[in-house]
């Protein structure tokens, strides 16, 4: 499908802010489930998010029941960070419930930020939907979800699409079905790797996406160790980027020690992000006034190699280049052969136009 004959946005607004090209990125903080089910912490997680520089904290939602099968449920969990015995405990375990996630969202609107949360669900769809959000984020578990990725298309709000996990044609299949209710949608390219190694990271997707979508935002959602990959995403062109964010990587939950970044880290992180969307932000090509200064000091002009006295017919072997370059470029060198010099050249001397007849 062409998706650039569909006269689609290039960007999307999110609250207060714009989200896509000539815009700042947009950095969310993915506090997920990292505050294991424990209000105080997740309050806690938001105003550090603030802080550290993000635009947008995101949690997550899940109905239990709706979403696993009993099976999957009665598994034992053995891992170290576990918080249950069973899959079932450490799932019910990190869920907030709708009147914390209330208090959460007044709490990130109150420090400036943008309040979305992932619903896994249906019926956690529902709630969101009656709790009211800045955004909502279809995760990529669920790109085959139609049912669910309608449900979010039809709110008529802005999408954040992460892509892991799914081929072009299912990617292609579920913008399809968000652009039937709703054009106001950011797709973000993502690997559903926890941690994703470098050479499985596909940065160059970003670009690629870009194309493939155009003119629709397109940004980054990331699972990698640190957060150099991230950067060079917005270098790419990613308009947003989303990182899971904790406030102390050793806390038990399967996210903190992985995939996400402590408070010092998530600043580093906008700070470097905005050095770089200002070097990328000029496609141009041109001397910049900053560098005139430079060329005319360490540039190369056409240079007297020997002494030229008035009249002599300037020949190849009477030049050469020298600094600075203010005088004639090496390259124009051949409309100095031939001319004759109006005035004494001195040797090792800048030849001008004014000394040419």
């Amino acid at each position: 499908m062409n998706f650039s004959n569909l006269s689609l946005p290039s960007e999307v607004k999110v609250r207060d802010k714009m989200v896509g090209r000539g815009h700042p990125v947009f950095i969310i903080a993915e506090i997920g489930n990292n505050h294991n089910g424990e209000i105080d912490l997740a309050r806690k997680e938001v105003v550090s998010a603030a802080h550290a520089g993000a635009d947008a904290v995101k949690f997550q939602k899940r109905d239990v029941d709706e979403v696993f099968i009993r099976e999957m449920l009665s598994q034992p969990q053995t891992h170290s960070r576990s918080l249950g015995k069973t899959y079932e405990e450490y799932r019910r375990k990190q869920e907030l419930t709708a009147g914390e996630l209330k208090e959460v969202k007044d709490l990130a609107h109150s420090l400036g930020l943008a309040f979305f949360v992932t619903a896994f669900d249906l019926k956690s769809a529902a709630l969101l939907a009656d709790i009211g959000m800045d955004a909502w984020k279809i995760s990529s578990f669920d790109v085959t979800h139609d049912r669910l990725v309608e449900f979010v298309a039809r709110q008529n709000q802005p999408i954040f699409l992460s892509t892991g996990m799914s081929t072009l044609e299912e990617r292609d299949q579920a913008v399809e079905a968000v652009l039937k209710h709703n054009k106001q949608l950011i797709i973000n390219q993502c690997v559903s790797i926890y941690p994703t190694p470098n050479e499985d990271l596909n940065l160059g997707a970003v670009k690629t996406l870009r194309e493939h979508y155009h003119p629709l935002p397109v940004g980054y959602s990331g699972h990698e160790i640190g957060y150099v990959p991230t950067v060079a995403a917005v270098a790419l062109g990613a308009c947003t980027v989303e990182r899971h964010f904790t406030l102390d990587k050793s806390l038990p939950g399967p996210d903190h020690s992985t995939v996400s970044l402590e408070p010092l880290e998530f600043a580093q992180m906008v700070r470097e992000i905005r050095r770089v969307e200002k070097g990328v932000a000029d496609a141009n090509v041109y001397i910049h006034e900053n560098e005139v200064r430079h060329r005319n000091k360490h540039g190369k002009s056409v240079v007297a190699r020997v002494k030229i006295p008035q009249g002599t017919l300037i020949s190849q072997d009477m030049l050469c280049f020298k600094s600075p370059g203010h005088g004639i470029k090496p390259t124009l060198m051949h409309t100095v052969i031939g001319k004759r010099a109006k005035v004494d050249i001195p040797d090792d001397a800048v030849i001008l136009e004014e000394h040419l007849s």
